[in-house]
C-alpha cells in the first residue's frame, strides 16, 4: 500500500484556522465530500464519534483522525495543514498543524491498520514534516507526502 492510493491531490488543502476539533471535522468532511464524494456530514459524525473515545494527536503537531463508515468501499485521505495550531488534546500537550484523517470501510480491519501504519510511518518523518509546514500549495503538499521514499506497510 502506498499513499497515492490513498490522498488524491483534491483532498489536500491548507486552512488558516479551524478555531475548534468540531470546526476541523466539519472542514474534513467537507473535503471528503468534494474529493470522494462522501456525505460531509456522515464523515465528521464518524471522525467525532472515533475521538471521543480517545484524542487521535500523536505529538509533534500532528494528529491521525481516523474513523470507519458503512457508506465507503476502500480506504480513503485527507490531509490539511493549519496555519494556526490548534488545541487537539495531543498526547504531548501540544497543538497541531498537520492531519491527516483516514476514512475506511467498516469492515477493512487488516485494510484500516495498514494504512493507519503507513500514514504514522510517513508522519513522523520529521525532515517531511517540516518541508509540509513550509508549504501551503496543495499541490506541493500533495507531491511531498506521496513522493516521499517509499515505505510499506506491514
Amino acid at each position: 500500500m502506498e499513499l497515492t492510493q490513498i490522498l488524491r491531490a483534491d483532498a489536500v488543502k491548507a486552512v488558516g484556522a479551524a478555531g475548534s476539533k468540531k470546526r476541523l471535522f466539519l472542514e474534513l468532511g467537507d473535503m471528503a465530500a468534494a474529493a470522494h464524494g462522501l456525505d460531509a456530514a456522515e464523515v465528521a459524525s464518524a471522525l467525532q464519534e472515533r475521538e471521543s473515545l480517545g484524542p487521535t494527536g500523536v505529538g509533534k503537531g500532528i494528529a491521525l483522525p481516523h474513523a470507519r463508515m458503512e457508506t465507503i468501499e476502500r480506504v480513503l485521505g485527507v490531509f490539511i495543514r493549519l496555519e494556526k495550531p490548534l488545541e487537539f488534546d495531543a498526547v504531548d500537550r501540544q497543538p497541531v498543524d498537520l492531519i491527516f484523517a483516514l476514512l475506511a470501510p467498516q469492515d477493512a480491519g487488516v485494510e484500516h491498520l495498514k494504512a493507519l501504519a503507513l500514514v504514522s510511518r510517513t508522519m513522523r518523518d520529521g525532515g517531511l514534516c517540516s518541508k509540509l509546514r513550509a508549504n501551503s500549495e496543495p499541490g506541493t503538499l500533495h507531491t511531498l507526502l506521496t513522493e516521499t521514499p517509499k515505505v510499506q506497510a506491514a
